[in-house]
């Protein structure tokens, strides 16, 4: 548009000036303008393509040349016509589903590996403890201190509560999958909990919406996902409050952010993922309808740096004695297999909200 513009103009400068000069000048004129228009057409279209067209095509193939070469956190940054920007748009997107599917094949190699690991774990564990329970009873009957005994007895019970816990990671269920009500599970999770005093002292804000569609699952399974989380949040926040949310809604991922900061060069954004951006699964697309289940506490929080983590067996941020780290470990397999996405973001209060999606059974 500014060439056209600058050409007419050239054009009608040259016209009238042909006209006001004599005859013998206006040929020499007319040479002149031509040329001179040629060459501002030239000059100014070679600065207008490279800084148009060149030069945001350069750092895109900049970005997808670093990307290649593995700097996972290199994006295609914004340009000034609308087509590059929609292009380095879908780069970007290109780019985030492409780590979102390498991050799904990786857990589900982890999973894979890890489960025949804690198969073989709990098997080779489960013999020698069954021995040592039997010694502490005849120990018990021939009078031993019964202190010893006692603290014997207490750790016995948390390896059998581990090695239960590995077994119910890596070991296939053989209950048949179909649609369950998430409203049911959770409410019946905490009034069981209750009962058992494990949310004595604790404020409880239970909101249901009894139009949530079913997901596809196991009950049972649902139902250790429901108390693990309950359970946590209990930890995190003794005294409460602890929201506890099942609603219908469709899947939205949020996208990242690959726009630059003030004082950030625009030929390298960074990667905002672990805190903007919930996970992705290929085989859940956006606007997918289901169930969003929420356990929001009011306690420190998960730090960013460890809430890609957090989810892996046997990591935990609960002090030593206080947790095996398969907790969230079983509650992921569960939801993983169940066609689901669980994620931990920032709760409202300040403390840490994990959050469920699951598809309806009718999708699922």
């Amino acid at each position: 548009m500014l060439l056209t513009t600058a050409a007419l103009s050239l054009a009608a400068a040259t016209a009238l000036t042909a006209e006001a000069l004599r005859p013998r000048f206006a040929v020499a004129a007319i040479i002149f303008l031509i040329g001179a228009d040629v060459v501002v057409f030239v000059v100014f279209g070679r600065y207008l393509v490279g800084r148009l067209i060149v030069t945001p095509l350069a750092r895109l193939m900049a970005a997808a040349d670093a990307l290649a070469s593995g700097d996972l956190a290199r994006r295609a940054p914004d340009a000034e016509t609308a087509e590059f920007s929609q292009l380095a748009e879908r780069f970007n997107q290109m780019t985030e589903a492409l780590l979102d599917a390498q991050s799904q094949l990786v857990r589900a190699e982890k999973l894979a590996g890890i489960g025949g690991l804690a198969a073989g774990v709990a098997h080779e564990i489960g013999n020698p403890l069954a021995a040592i329970e039997n010694f502490v009873a005849v120990l018990r009957k021939r009078g031993a201190d019964p202190e010893i005994l006692g603290a014997i007895a207490r750790e016995t019970e948390r390896i059998d509560r581990i090695v239960r816990s590995l077994l119910s990671y890596a070991r296939p269920s053989d209950d048949p999958v179909g649609p369950v009500l998430l409203t049911d599970v959770v409410g019946g999770a905490v009034e069981l909990l209750r009962q058992q005093g494990a949310l004595n002292g604790c404020a409880v804000d239970l909101t249901l919406d009894q139009s949530a569609p079913p997901a596809r699952g196991r009950r049972h399974e649902f139902e250790q996902v429901a108390v693990n989380l309950l359970l946590n949040a209990a930890d995190a926040s003794p005294d409460g409050p602890i929201a506890v949310t099942v609603e219908a809604t469709a899947f939205e991922p949020r996208g990242s952010d690959a726009r630059p900061r003030r004082g950030e060069s625009p030929d390298v954004v960074p990667s905002r993922r672990p805190a903007l951006r919930r996970p992705l699964r290929p085989d859940l697309p956006a606007g997918t309808p289901g169930v969003l289940f929420v356990v929001a506490d009011a306690g420190a929080g998960v730090p960013v740096a460890d809430r890609e983590r957090i989810f892996d067996p046997f990591y935990t941020t609960k002090d030593p004695g206080r947790g095996t780290g398969l907790g969230l470990a079983i509650v992921q397999r569960t939801v993983h297999e169940a066609g689901g996405v669980v994620w931990v973001d920032d709760a409202r209060d300040g403390g840490a909200a994990f959050k469920i999606f699951l598809p309806t059974a009718e999708v699922g």
